[in-house]
């Protein structure tokens, strides 16, 4: 029977209950319950006869506010949208280098880019898929499961796993097996005010939990506010939106692009005549046969299903806007029914139209789940990854639901022979995880109709260097090339599922950006893997920037900023371009460099909101008077 109790009390029942080492799960992402995490870290940092070792994954902190223009712009942000949300103490002292000595963190996935200089934080990274995260886990010997929940008044005795069934779901049977046997492993559970009750598998008794805190967390849940969608994001999101088929399968991920991927989704059913315009303004017709057979253009008439291990904001919008609406039922029965079309939809209460392992996304998100009614909500039916991430276990069901699937992930550089780079550095330094992207490629691999699709911006800018990211070889894999499949940047679709070697290093250059070519064509020729008379087709040699801004500005509405909506102020919305443009353009540490810049400032009254806001309208100093003449120039320069 589940206890009621303080979070000192809960500690001090752990600590007597568990053996010395104390070995904590916790979810990935939002479903961490911070403030139990804090109170047993201190209590265990305070007696060395102790030892603690963390099992987690995407551990969520405010964004570092940095110095300078940075600090200036993003501290008032992160006081209005983070609030009082809780720090991780591990988290804090991972980043200081200054974990105790009793105390280990390992993760499987990481906040991208977060963690690259903690040596503790690299170290102890566990390269694993998402779908082995629970047998991991059970494996190194768990016992303590700590997280947040959800409770509702309409079901007074459940629980739901709300934003995180995904791997406590799979670990639950196992903890059951060991407890059987004997062993001591306890279930800790907050309740959090506004995270929202998720019907259907995240559901659980109370009993399930040996611990309730008797004080609901009201602290501000951590969110992901939409950044901003550049003109190659969007490019790569219209691409891609032509590959979708209508009854199909989507999974998508977070991020600008596949923010990209929903707002061409919304106008190809939406503003269907500007979308196909647009469409053949980009030519994107000369990959035909390929959008005839995988995809199309047309309004969604049937609908889509959304299964991805991470339920994105983009798929809550996509299901508002009618598009995601395609149902799916726990049996093959029905299930060969609906995909016959004799089923009556209407009279089915358990068809889901999302199943999803996770959730994190903006405030608005939150706020969206929050105010549907039980019956809508339950919809999306958040599970357990392996029901997502796998084929095998009721495999027969999965095939008959996924029809048409769609993994569209995203990449930060692809070789010229279709490996995908996602997750590390060719140093060895981890930027995120491989999570649940080779489980998604290989079902794209193994489902009949299915497609696996990598995007990536062709290019990236920092510093004033412009390099490509479509490269010849990079000392790191995530998705080996035997699984090429499909591989879509800014200028086009590369299809490269069974095809010879000289075809996919053609059909990348050919969306590689122009600047790249030549160079690329010489190492592949240098190493044999292209004739020697090889010529680029004439109508990729003008992948250019200019080109593809050429045509946004002739179709202005369909390249909105902020797709998915914007926890920024108009004015903060110019002032991040501005320092985009300056982090892009400029090395921030060469002063002749930024006195240039700083030449070709307008006079603040063009911007004097702005400079109020970064708190530089009464510049003091010659620092200030540089940041602003800066700022300025930015401003300038990106103005819309």
């Amino acid at each position: 029977m589940v206890q009621l109790c303080s979070i000192e009390q809960a500690v001090d029942d752990v600590l007597e209950r568990l053996p010395a080492h104390i070995h904590m799960g916790m979810p990935l992402g939002l479903g961490k319950p911070n403030l139990f995490v804090n109170a047993l870290y201190r209590r265990i940092a305070k007696l060395p006869e102790r030892a603690l070792t963390l099992y987690t994954a995407l551990s969520l902190g405010r964004p570092t506010q940095g110095d300078g223009l940075q600090k200036r712009f993003i501290e008032p942000f992160i006081e209005r949208v983070f609030g009082d949300y809780p720090e991780l103490d591990f988290l804090a002292d991972l980043h200081k280098g200054s974990l105790p000595k009793n105390i280990r963190v390992q993760q499987f996935f990481m906040q991208p880019g977060s963690l690259l200089h903690s040596a503790a934080a690299q170290q102890d990274y566990v390269s694993s898929n998402y779908s082995h995260a629970a047998r991991d886990i059970n494996a190194a010997g768990l016992n303590l499961v700590a997280q947040l929940v959800a409770s509702s008044s309409e079901h007074p005795d459940r629980l739901s796993l709300s934003c995180n069934p995904d791997i406590t779901l799979d670990l639950l049977p196992m903890i059951a097996k060991r407890r059987a046997a004997g062993e001591t492993i306890l279930v800790v559970g907050q309740v959090h005010s506004d995270l929202p009750y998720m019907p259907g598998d995240a559901e659980l008794g109370m009993d399930e939990f040996d611990y309730l805190l008797d004080e609901k967390d009201s602290t501000t849940l951590f969110s992901t506010p939409n950044m901003p969608v550049g003109f190659q994001d969007h490019f790569i999101g219209l691409h891609a939106s032509t590959l979708v088929r209508d009854g199909g399968t989507l999974q998508i991920g977070i991020g600008s692009m596949g923010d990209a991927l929903t707002a061409a989704l919304l106008a190809r059913q939406a503003d269907n005549e500007a979308y196909r315009l647009l469409l053949t303004d980009l030519d994107v017709y000369q990959w035909a046969p390929l959008i005839s057979r995988e995809g199309g253009v047309e309004p969604f008439a049937r609908g889509l299903y959304g299964c991805s291990e991470m339920f994105v904001n983009g798929l809550l919008v996509l299901a508002d806007a009618g598009i995601v609406r395609r149902k799916v039922y726990p049996d093959v029965a029905t299930q060969t029914q609906a995909n016959a079309g004799t089923l009556d939809d209407a009279a089915q209460p358990d068809g889901v139209s999302i199943h999803g392992g996770f959730f994190l996304g903006p405030r608005s998100f939150y706020q969206r789940l929050q105010e549907m009614t039980h019956a809508k909500r339950q919809a999306f039916n958040m599970t357990r990854i392996s029901y997502i991430n796998e084929l095998y276990g009721q495999e027969e069901l999965k095939r008959l639901q996924r029809l048409d699937a769609r993994f569209i992930n995203s990449a930060i550089m692809v070789t010229l022979l279709g490996a995908g780079v996602a997750d590390q550095l060719e140093d060895g330094r981890v930027l995120s995880g491989v999570g649940g992207q080779y489980n998604f490629v290989a079902q794209g691999h193994a489902l009949e109709g299915a497609r696996s699709i990598l995007i990536l911006r062709s290019w990236r800018e920092s510093a004033g260097e412009v390099s490509s990211n479509i490269v010849w070889e990079y000392g790191h894999c995530t998705i080996p090339r035997h699984l090429r499949d499909i591989v879509i940047t800014e200028y086009g679709i590369a299809d490269l599922r069974g095809q010879t070697d000289a075809k996919v290093i053609e059909a990348l250059l050919n969306i590689t950006d122009s600047r790249f070519q030549h160079d690329l064509i010489e190492q592949a020729q240098k190493a044999g893997k292209l004739p020697k008379d090889f010529q680029l087709d004439p109508r990729f040699a003008d992948n250019t920037p200019e080109r593809l801004q050429a045509i946004q500005a002739r179709h202005g509405r369909l390249f909105p900023e902020y797709p998915l909506g914007s926890d920024f102020t108009d004015e903060e919305r110019d002032l991040l371009r501005a320092l985009n443009w300056l982090k892009s353009k400029f090395k921030l540490t060469e002063i002749l460099e930024l006195g240039k810049a700083a030449l070709d400032a307008p006079e603040p009254e063009a911007f004097a909101k702005h400079l109020q806001r970064m708190r530089l309208d009464k510049p003091e100093g010659i620092k200030e008077d540089l940041y602003q003449r800066l700022l300025l120039a930015g401003l300038q320069a990106t103005a819309h």
